[in-house]
């Protein structure tokens, strides 16, 4: 990630609608999904600022894992002190020593995705789970990406394949910012006529924050659709979520 983009992820990860409304969602999934006997071992694989730790620590010990030395320490100045630098592809964890592995919008900048989840299934207990998100569908591609240094967009059914072929089993894989999805994609079409004739290089979707009056209503709306997800899948999205299993 570019520098703009550390220290937009570290002042809006707390304020910014996207970035509540996301943890509103995710907490609510894992809080169902991770009903039943504590302690567990949990590991966050591309923690970045650490904006997740805190919400995983309630489902048991948590370990960040950041391939960015910056957001490291980053991590350890904000009291997380067990974050280590790592790679997706050689996780600090023996064979099947984890419950939850977690890739929050991580598996989009690994050029070899499927060797991250096969790492990732290494990892797990026979049984564990790992949770993850990603930016959907290609056709949205904008600036964005390039900053944040993505090698794709998927769609569900791409990442169903994917965590298949990698021996996991999915549980849930669906779509979400989902409500919001109209207004987004004339906004990221329009985003990219503007970046074919305006140079984009200093500007992510996080460069414009709504007023806060606005900011509370985005986040109340895509956060909201936790209470829907949690009985269904939804076909379309801004964004994808996916549950999967390691086989007994």
């Amino acid at each position: 990630m570019e520098e703009i983009g550390y220290h937009q992820f570290t002042e809006l990860e707390h304020r910014h609608w996207w970035f509540v409304a996301r943890r509103r969602i995710f907490g609510h999934l894992l809080d169902s999904a991770l009903a039943g006997p504590r302690p567990r071992t949990v590991l966050d694989v591309g923690c970045g600022a650490g904006g997740m730790l805190e919400l995983l620590s309630r489902y048991g010990e948590v370990t960040g894992l950041d391939v960015d030395q910056e957001f490291v320490d980053f991590c350890h100045s904000r009291g997380f002190a067990n974050t280590l630098k790592g790679s997706a592809y050689e996780l600090p964890a023996a064979d099947g020593s984890v419950d939850l592995i977690t890739l929050f919008d991580t598996l989009e900048h690994l050029s070899e995705d499927v060797d991250a989840l096969r790492e990732s299934r290494r990892a797990l207990r026979p049984g564990g789970l790992v949770f993850l998100s990603s930016p959907a569908y290609r056709f949205l591609w904008t600036n964005n990406d390039e900053m944040a240094h993505h090698e794709r967009r998927y769609t569900a059914g791409e990442l169903r394949a994917k965590l298949t072929d990698a021996g996991l089993a999915p549980i849930k894989v669906s779509y979400f910012n989902t409500i919001l999805f109209p207004l987004i994609v004339p906004a990221l079409l329009a985003k990219q006529v503007k970046e074919s004739f305006v140079d984009p290089s200093e500007t992510t979707n996080l460069s414009h924050t709504p007023p806060p009056w606005l900011n509370r209503i985005l986040a109340a709306v895509m956060g909201g659709e936790r209470h829907l997800l949690s009985r269904r899948s939804f076909p379309t999205g801004h964004s994808l979520l996916a549950l999967a299993r390691r086989p007994l």
